[in-house]
């Protein structure tokens, strides 16, 4: 009962959303199938796709079912979906992706389930970053360290200026998780001295912020806290 009680509120938001006009067969299931995505009812998304829905159906936002499965982490229903066909990389109104959206969330398991569907790891979110970056400035340890092994590029620089070992001296609070981000990078060959557009590198904000032992790791990875002079 609660499952058609949940199906008939999506059918009814996506019968708003078409102007009030009779709804099809297919928009029906289509609805089924993202409504089964958005609270993680592996079992309704399968039904739904197997009844002919649309692996790339979107919502009113342009979201497909594995973007609202991605960004709940319903990692069964990701698995499901990618199974099918789904695009990693298809965007919404926000420029937000599947893939896109495990940096932000910082799920491992659903980074796992999404790379066998080939994701664009050079796909940019609304701030022109790559998944790494979201992921550094959020303290996702465990994800930083997962990314880090598609080759994903290290030095990749956002519309702000910033890499994400920037970011995560930035906007992080130089704590545990931080260190630990910071240490990955410089790992994966990071470039300490890879300054900001007002050519303040990560060393020299770690050290205003009073982040010591930030500061320590990137000057043992040889920083300098003034770009050097070329």
């Amino acid at each position: 009962m609660r499952r058609r009680a949940l199906l008939a509120a999506g059918l009814s938001l996506l019968a708003a959303a078409c102007g009030g006009r009779e709804m099809r067969g297919s928009d029906m299931l289509n609805a089924q199938l993202l409504a089964g995505a958005a609270r993680g009812d592996a079992a309704e998304v399968r039904d739904a796709l197997q009844s002919g829905a649309d692996v790339e159906a979107r919502d009113g936002q342009r979201r497909t079912a594995l973007l609202l499965a991605s960004a709940a982490d319903h990692v069964e229903v990701a698995e499901v979906l990618v199974a099918a066909g789904a695009d990693p990389d298809a965007a919404d109104l926000k420029h937000d992706t599947p893939w896109l959206v495990t940096g932000v969330t910082g799920s491992v398991a659903m980074l796992r389930a999404l790379l066998p569907a080939g994701p664009d790891l050079t796909v940019r979110n609304r701030y022109g970053g790559v998944s790494l970056i979201p992921a550094c400035e959020r303290g996702h340890v465990d994800y930083v360290r997962e990314v880090l092994k598609t080759g994903i590029k290290v030095d990749h620089v956002n519309d702000l200026g910033w890499t994400g070992l920037l970011e995560a001296v930035i906007l992080g609070d130089g704590g545990a998780p931080y260190q630990e981000i910071v240490g990955l990078l410089i790992a994966a060959g990071a470039d300490v001295d890879l300054a900001d557009r007002d050519g303040v590198t990560p060393l020299a904000h770690a050290v205003a912020k009073g982040q010591h032992e930030v500061a320590a790791l990137l000057r043992a990875a040889g920083a300098h806290q003034a770009p050097e002079a070329g």
